[in-house]
């Protein structure tokens, strides 16, 4: 849209007002100004109609164009304050060397407690990581007419030459992407085809789903199978779901470190005993007690306030709690007990370009990380970033587990005044 386009009347409380009156459409208003008018008018149409004071929101920091990829109908931003935690040494697969994480949060004493666990680890001698698995998926559900059908859906996909003319047609679609493989599920006349694509340094989402869509036109062409929809929720996308916890999506990434038995008595105020019962009575047995998926204390703390100050989908936070927490007391030679402390994220989906990590603040907050865009080579600085988050995740655990095996967790909120 240029200025030609526009609207000579641009007044803001004129354009509610239409909005209001049913000439101009709520979602129009950016066909006639510019968007940060756009917004002001439906603020206007909002503080008239519910009594609303909009003032807070409507100041923002950034042009309203820049989000236009990411918001519809905008009228301003949601301010989560941001804080940071470390710098704690990282020695991982594509992190390496000392690391702030920005965090955003409205849940006080958070970052307090990551970042007495980082100070923990750092004076253990750092964090190790590793990301030992990657791939976004996308699982599209067939419709056939029995398991006969299914079966031959199924022979046709695993041949390899019809495996290679799939992913020249899922790959034609992107520049970055690459199909890593097709995992057939059969339910009575119901197909899943479960596509694991390498997505580098985007969360890749999007591209999974464009790519995928290419290749089952193919699947429909030449197999009994009719497509029903691109998602069957096998992918699984956005919800709690066993198959991400036991196979992975995004990235599946460790973080560890051993930590000497007199730095835990000293900084956290208990015993390596009491920090591995306190973990396996709770993290372990009360989740699987509970049905639980995630065996940990609250991982997704960290996961959800790294992503909203990184620019990662938020509503992925679900798959992040699929971490599991390990502590395990570690007697040495002299008699002494160091304490071994791990979190396992099995399905971490995180991306350094494309989304929201465009907008303008969650690109400095990628700055602080050192992460921002692509990486060299392609999909290292994604995945030092999952590095980063876990290690953060793994100073939230320890932190909190400590609190509770020296039963100091009330007094510490009560402190810091929450």
């Amino acid at each position: 849209m240029t200025d030609s386009d526009l609207d000579s009347d641009s007044d803001p409380a004129e354009l509610a007002e239409r909005v209001r009156t049913g000439t101009l459409r709520l979602h129009e208003l950016e066909d006639h100004v510019d968007p940060d008018t756009a917004a002001e008018a439906r603020r206007h149409l909002l503080e008239a109609e519910t009594g609303a004071d909009l003032e807070t929101v409507g100041d923002y920091g950034f042009p309203a164009e820049e989000a236009d990829p990411n918001i519809e109908n905008m009228i301003g931003a949601a301010q989560v304050p941001m804080g940071v935690v470390g710098p704690v040494p990282i020695d991982g697969g594509a992190a390496s060397g000392d690391y702030y994480l920005p965090l955003a949060t409205t849940e006080g004493a958070l970052l307090a407690s990551v970042n007495r666990g980082l100070s923990v680890i750092r004076s253990a001698g750092g964090s190790n990581a590793r990301v030992t698995k990657s791939g976004m998926t996308r699982a599209p559900v067939f419709r056939v007419d029995g398991v006969v059908e299914a079966a031959e859906t199924v022979e046709w996909i695993e041949d390899a030459d019809n495996l290679e003319t799939l992913r020249e047609a899922a790959e034609s679609t992107t520049s970055h992407g690459e199909l890593l493989g097709i995992e057939p599920y059969v339910v009575g006349d119901s197909v899943y085809l479960r596509f694991a694509y390498d997505t580098k340094d985007a969360m890749g989402m999007n591209m999974a789903t464009i790519a995928t869509g290419e290749a089952c036109e193919i699947v429909e062409r030449e197999t009994p199978a009719s497509l029903v929809a691109l998602s069957g929720n096998l992918c699984s996308d956005k919800k709690p779901a066993a198959i991400n916890a036991v196979e992975g999506r995004g990235r599946s990434v460790t973080a560890d470190v051993v930590i000497p038995g007199e730095l835990v008595e000293e900084r956290l105020h208990t015993t390596a005993d009491a920090i591995a019962e306190a973990n396996t009575r709770k993290n372990l047995i009360g989740s699987a007690k509970a049905g639980s998926l995630g065996f940990n204390a609250h991982a997704a703390n960290v996961v959800g306030a790294a992503f909203l100050a990184t620019g990662q989908d938020e509503a992925q936070v679900v798959e992040g709690a699929n971490t599991i927490t390990t502590m395990d007391a570690r007697e040495r030679e002299d008699g002494t007990t160091d304490l071994y402390a791990s979190v396992s994220l099995a399905s971490l989906e995180v991306g350094t370009v494309g989304g929201g990590t465009k907008l303008p603040t969650q690109s400095e907050a990628l700055d602080v990380v050192g992460l921002r865009g692509g990486g060299d080579p392609p999909g290292s600085n994604a995945d030092a970033l999952a590095e980063v988050i876990a290690v953060g995740a793994l100073a939230g655990e320890l932190s909190l587990l400590a609190a509770l095996a020296s039963r100091h967790l009330s007094s510490a909120h009560q402190d810091l005044g929450r």
